[in-house]
C-alpha cells in the first residue's frame, strides 16, 4: 500500500536514472482578469534518454549515498521486496484559488442538490512535505496533497512539475501521471536546485471544462458576460468620441 504520511520537515533533491523497470457548490470564485482561453504555447523539444535498470544493489547503494548527503532525518529505507520510501519536498505555485468544503456550521443552509464550497488562495509558495513510496505515481501525489488541504477540487485541474536549474538556466517539465517522484528524487539526490517538483494548475493549452463543477462554470459565464459587456461598452465609446470629433471638424471646415 502506498505511504501518504504527511510530515513537516526542511528540503530534500540531479541526472536521470531508473531504478527499476518503468510502470510504463455555491461559491464564491475569483474574478481574475485573465483570459479563459490562453494563447497557444510553442512546443517544446523534449529530449528522451534511455537509461539502464538499477538492480537491487544499486538501490541499496544509491540510497546509502543519498542519506550520506542529507543532513536532517528524511532519510530514505529500502524494503525487503526492492522498493523504497522516502520524503519529497511540493511546492505550491498556484494562480488560482482552491475550493475547499464549507465550514460546519454553515452545512445546515446547503440547499438541497446544492453543493457549497468556499474558496481560497493556497499563500505563496508554501509547501508539503509527503513519505511516499517508490511507486507512488505523480498522481497519487497531487491527490495526497489536496487531501492534506481537504482540496475538493478536482485532481484533473492540477499537474506535478520538476524544476531544475543547470549552468544558470531554469527548467522545467511536467510529470506525467504515472511517473515515480521518489526514483527521480532518488537519482537527482538531495539537492533541490537539481531537481525540485512544483505543483501548479494543469495548463494544456484549452481549458477542460468538464473538470469544473455547475456553480464555477455559472460563474464562468457572469464574469465573461462583464467581460464582454465592458469590451462593448469600450467600442460604443470609442465610435462616439470619433464620431462627435468628425462632427466638430465638418461645423468648423469652410465650405469649398
Amino acid at each position: 500500500m502506498t505511504d501518504f504520511n504527511m510530515t513537516w520537515g526542511s528540503s530534500t533533491s540531479s541526472g536521470y536514472c531508473s531504478d527499476e523497470e518503468s510502470d510504463t457548490e455555491f461559491e464564491q470564485f475569483f474574478t481574475a482578469r485573465t483570459s479563459f482561453f490562453p494563447k497557444a504555447k510553442k512546443a517544446e523539444n523534449i529530449v528522451v534518454k534511455k537509461v539502464r535498470r538499477v538492480d537491487n544493489p544499486d538501490i541499496q547503494q544509491k540510497v546509502k549515498e543519498y542519506n550520506a548527503q542529507i543532513n536532517s532525518n528524511l532519510f530514505m529505507n529500502v524494503n525487503k521486496d526492492g522498493s523504497y520510501t522516502g520524503f519529497v519536498k511540493v511546492q505550491f505555485k498556484l494562480a488560482r484559488p482552491v475550493s475547499v468544503p464549507p465550514p460546519k456550521k454553515d452545512t445546515g443552509r446547503k440547499s438541497a442538490g446544492v453543493k457549497r464550497r468556499t474558496s481560497f488562495y493556497l499563500p505563496k509558495d508554501v509547501s508539503k512535505h509527503l513519505h511516499i513510496s517508490s511507486r507512488t505515481t505523480a498522481r497519487e501525489v497531487i491527490e495526497a496533497l489536496l487531501k492534506k488541504f481537504t482540496v475538493v477540487d478536482n485532481p484533473g485541474k492540477f499537474a506535478l512539475f520538476e524544476r531544475s536549474e543547470r549552468h544558470h538556466q531554469v527548467y522545467v517539465r511536467k510529470l506525467s501521471d504515472d511517473e515515480r517522484p521518489l526514483r527521480l528524487r532518488l537519482c537527482a539526490g538531495p539537492n533541490e536546485k537539481l531537481l525540485s517538483f512544483v505543483l501548479k494548475e494543469n495548463e494544456t493549452g484549452e481549458v477542460n471544462w468538464h473538470a469544473f463543477s455547475m456553480p464555477e462554470l455559472k460563474n464562468f459565464l457572469r464574469i465573461l458576460q462583464r467581460e464582454e459587456e465592458e469590451h462593448v461598452k469600450q467600442i460604443v465609446q470609442r465610435y462616439a468620441l470619433a464620431r462627435t470629433r468628425m462632427q466638430e471638424a465638418l461645423s468648423g471646415s469652410t465650405p469649398g
